[in-house]
């Protein structure tokens, strides 16, 4: 493993409620009643979870420009593991102990195949740097960084405030208060507050 003192805990709990994870003006990530998680740590303080039941993630990617509108949202209904790091205020008031029926709901045969998924998803976060480990540490405590699987890659939302970073394999979204990034087949548009910038296929244009 390569993410050192993050770690997982050794008991598996399930969701209570449905819980909204993350929520701006921009978008939300939920996860219903009786998901499971499994708490993670960073030198033996919570920083996060690795939730797998029905969730759904919605991002409005779409950038608003003086002639119109460019993208279209994000919307993924949320069916895999997937890994959270970042405070969630309140968690243990929506989780409790999960039982071998929650497992088996699942596709599980017990807690720990799921903690063992868990640690596979953690290893495929942390492998391509340890500079992205050293980033997820100063990140901690400041905002939440998701990590959703997409074939052998992950797809990656980064919160703080009102600022938003989303990376899959097809777009790259920067959105921070009036001004916003998109890229997405190749084009990139640059949109602040009186000015809009498109860049298509080496060439761009000013409005």
């Amino acid at each position: 493993m390569r993410y050192q003192s993050f770690q997982l805990d050794d008991d598996v709990l399930k969701a209570t409620d449905d819980m909204k994870l993350w929520k701006n003006e921009k978008g939300l990530v939920e996860i219903t009643k009786d998901a499971l998680a499994v708490g993670v740590t960073l030198d033996s303080k919570r920083c996060g979870y690795v939730f797998h039941g029905v969730g759904r993630l919605l991002i409005d990617t779409i950038v608003e420009t003086d002639k119109g509108a460019v993208g279209s949202p994000v919307e993924k209904e949320l069916d895999t593991p997937f890994l959270m790091l970042g405070k969630l205020d309140d968690a243990e008031k929506h989780l409790d102990a999960a039982e071998k029926k929650d497992f088996q709901k699942l596709g599980y045969d017990d807690q720990q195949q799921f903690i063992s998924k868990g640690e596979e998803l953690l290893d495929l976060f942390f492998e391509n740097s340890e500079g992205e480990h050293k980033h997820s540490r100063m990140h901690i405590g400041k905002g939440f960084i998701f990590a959703f699987p997409n074939d052998s890659k992950l797809d990656i939302l980064v919160t703080k405030g009102s600022k938003i970073v989303y990376t899959a394999t097809d777009m790259v979204f920067v959105s921070k208060g009036d001004e916003v990034v998109l890229t997405s087949h190749g084009d990139v548009v640059v949109s602040r507050p009186g000015k809009s910038v498109f860049i298509t296929n080496g060439h761009s244009r000013i409005r």
